[in-house]
């Protein structure tokens, strides 16, 4: 995986492409908040909708898409469930740009239908993480980067072995839009990653937190994982209960 992915061929051809199918998890408990939970690269909303069902969270919905079958680069263009093109294991690879808009557009879209009352929020693993930290700035900019208006109303944003696309531009981008810090100093976000990672380096991780904190985002919380790798752990799912629980507010049982 990549800090970006470059652009695929004939990518006029992104708006043939279909999502695959969705996972819900229904809270337990009082619904307070929902949060889109990303899979990563070859993976699908399934698997994570059944780890995520036995977490001690009974006030969140989850909602776990599946990414939509397309060529990946990264594989010499063989298709696989991916959110977005990515390349090579570099932090020079171009981004996927128009992938990382649809992406996001899809989740907001995902969101769109909830109650006023209830907080949103975006998580991943991996691909899917870099997925939710992109979110994250659309959210801040107040827009996709093809210009278009970004509707969803954040609380949270949570990546688990991911890395944030597009840092690079960020900053320049951030310091036009007048509203940028504001949101970005509001928007709780959690990294987590693991000193073992062989598929996304560490580096990619804590640099990435670094970004986010230079880019205003105040509330960004990095936590790193001794011997871990590209997977998950208990350690570190309850460390995400309980920055949910704090920092949305939540109520449990």
């Amino acid at each position: 995986m990549s800090l970006g992915g470059s652009s695929l061929g004939g990518r006029n051809l992104r708006s043939a492409i279909e999502f695959g199918r969705t996972h819900v998890v229904r809270p337990k408990g009082k619904h307070q908040a929902t949060i889109v939970w990303l899979h990563g690269l070859g993976d699908n909303g399934s698997s994570w909708s059944q780890l995520l069902e036995t977490l001690p969270l009974p006030n969140i919905k989850w909602i776990c898409p599946t990414a939509p079958s397309q060529p990946v680069s990264l594989f010499g263009g063989f298709p696989s469930t991916a959110w977005f093109d990515v390349t090579d294991l570099s932090e020079t690879a171009p981004d996927d740009v128009e992938g990382l808009d649809a992406a996001a557009a899809h989740v907001a879209s995902l969101l769109s239908t909830e109650p006023a009352d209830i907080k949103l929020g975006i998580g991943g693993f991996s691909m899917g993480a870099a997925t939710a930290l992109y979110s994250a700035t659309c959210f801040a900019l107040g827009k996709y980067s093809n210009g278009n208006a970004y509707p969803s109303n954040l609380s949270a944003v949570v990546g688990l072995s991911g890395w944030l696309p597009c840092s690079k531009n960020l900053k320049s981008k951030m310091d036009e839009v007048a509203e940028a810090a504001n949101k970005a100093v509001s928007l709780p976000v959690l990294l987590c990653h693991g000193r073992g990672d062989d598929v996304v380096p560490f580096k990619f991780g804590e640099k990435s937190a670094h970004a986010m904190s230079s880019l205003g985002f105040q509330k960004a919380t990095f936590k790193s994982y001794n011997g871990l790798g590209h997977y998950t752990i208990p350690q570190e799912t309850d460390d995400v209960c309980s920055w949910l629980t704090s920092n949305l507010g939540l109520e449990g049982n």
